[in-house]
């Protein structure tokens, strides 16, 4: 029996549609499952693709591959990867690739990357970003590791990736675990902007009272111009979508308790282990938390009260305040994620290219979004840039929503609408647009309580005052 190109392990949805989008472009694929039966079921359902060969035992899916042996993984994070591959290196050779396609930890994927290198055997963390759809019609990939072993996969990645009008989106993004870095910092990213939909969403309708309808037909507006991006667009979809059993909007009867698999808030665990603020991303996180405690909201709807303001304002006006908000805090949101993965380059000598990874996210991805073009052309321009904020495009634009921004948050203040993220965005840009803090404050206090030094602004040295000496 001929040898398959690649095997694929895993084959829940992610999985098998990634092993069908592989066969489409012409390789034929082995696939393995620690279920037989779905091995079965996989083998039966896609009876038209022929290029396919089910195996029921990890030494039969190592057996069926040419060499050097490709092997991609597809399961979740974490024990589970490296006991997978506790099983399948006693059955492969050196020069074999390992991708671990799952959002693991890059921390764990530098490790694992680590210890293959020892046996000869190379590993690539990967991110796969896309959903199920991506991953059957075209993701955006992100492969780091070895960069002889990305050299024998390009063909595949490139050939299964989302295709955009400068290229495949999917790029070497650098060794070790900078792939499933670059990941986990998408996914924050993607925590931002979906909580500061839902913040725009939740002020449509709780200070204008606007039917899902509405704002659907708000959002797929917003859609056409800068706004335009793949959440802004399913948003107007799922504000249209009927329940078939009460009639009402299905976004209204949805429990208000988010989940999350941990990618966000390893986003900014990082990024607290790097000393790079990400407050919108933080922001997300912790709105997440906050939608969990369900019954103590339930509770505390009913003995905590908020203001009785009304917004007396025009819709209009708030409409377009709320647009031009939203629009400006995604910047930031955006911003904070390119500023940690270049310091990360930094720190870890990954030498990411932040202009190829804007360009391989306009497509596949879920943050893709029209304005990736301006971010991709920002880093072209300048690939030193210490902040977006700091390029001329996005501080001149910041500065012109300035004013919507900081009404609709007023609003939001007044009339006790939470508004996390959009507040937490706000709050950065006036941060870092600041040259004096009120940190100096801060370091005396420390300096005070705990001896911990200052330095000046008039004068070079560090300094530190007895300050119950001095005091009155």
């Amino acid at each position: 029996m001929d040898k398959q190109d690649i095997g694929l392990i895993g084959l829940a949805v992610m999985g098998a549609n990634l092993a069908l989008n592989i066969e489409r472009r012409g390789y034929s694929v082995a696939v393995y499952n620690r279920s037989t039966e779905k091995v079965r079921e996989f083998i039966e359902q896609s009876g038209a693709h022929r290029n396919l060969r089910g195996t029921y035992a990890i030494e039969e899916l190592v057996d069926a591959l040419a060499s050097p042996r490709r092997i991609i993984m597809m399961v979740k994070a974490g024990a589970a990867v490296d006991a997978l591959i506790a099983q399948l290196t006693p059955h492969l050779s050196a020069g074999d690739i390992l991708v671990d396609g799952g959002n693991s930890l890059f921390k764990d994927t530098q490790r694992r990357c680590a210890s293959l290198a020892a046996q000869g055997i190379h590993y690539l963390g990967t991110g796969i970003s896309g959903g199920e759809e991506g991953a059957l019609k075209g993701p955006s990939i992100m492969p780091g590791g070895p960069e002889e072993a990305y050299a024998v996969l390009a063909p595949v990645f490139t050939r299964i990736a989302a295709q955009v009008d400068d290229g495949a989106c999917c790029t070497y993004i650098g060794p070790s675990g900078a792939g499933h870095f670059v990941k986990m910092v998408h996914n924050g990213i993607e925590y931002g902007d979906m909580q500061l939909i839902a913040e725009a969403y939740d002020i449509l309708r709780s200070v204008l009272g606007l039917e899902a309808a509405e704002i659907s037909a708000i959002f797929a507006r917003w859609n056409e111009g800068p706004l335009n991006s793949y959440l802004v667009e399913i948003t107007a979809k799922i504000l249209k979508k009927t329940d078939p059993e009460t009639g009402r909007p299905l976004v209204d009867v949805i429990l208000d308790k988010a989940g999350q698999k941990g990618t966000g808030k390893w986003t900014s665990q990082t990024a607290l282990d790097l000393g790079v603020a990400v407050p919108t991303i933080n922001a997300a996180v912790e709105a997440r938390i906050l939608s969990s405690y369900k019954a103590q909201r339930l509770q505390a709807s009913k003995t905590l009260r908020g203001p009785a303001s009304r917004y007396a304002n025009g819709k209009p006006q708030l409409v377009d305040g709320v647009h031009d908000a939203l629009y400006a805090s995604k910047i930031c949101s955006y911003a904070q994620g390119m500023a940690m993965m270049r310091t990360a380059s930094e720190e870890f000598d990954w030498g990411l290219d932040l202009a190829e990874i804007s360009r391989i996210w306009k497509g596949g991805c879920i943050i893709r979004a029209r304005f990736l073009d301006l971010i991709k052309e920002a880093y072209q321009q300048q690939p030193g840039l210490a902040n977006l904020l700091l390029h001329p495009g996005f501080s001149g634009w910041l500065e012109d929503a300035q004013e919507a921004w900081r009404l609709v948050l007023a609003t939001t203040a007044r009339l006790g609408i939470p508004a996390l993220a959009l507040s937490a965005s706000l709050g950065y840009f006036d941060s870092y647009r600041r040259d004096r803090l009120p940190q100096n404050l801060t370091q005396a206090q420390r300096d005070f309580f705990g001896a911990h030094t200052y330095e000046r602004l008039d004068k070079e040295g560090i300094f530190h005052t007895e300050w119950q000496a001095d005091a009155k």
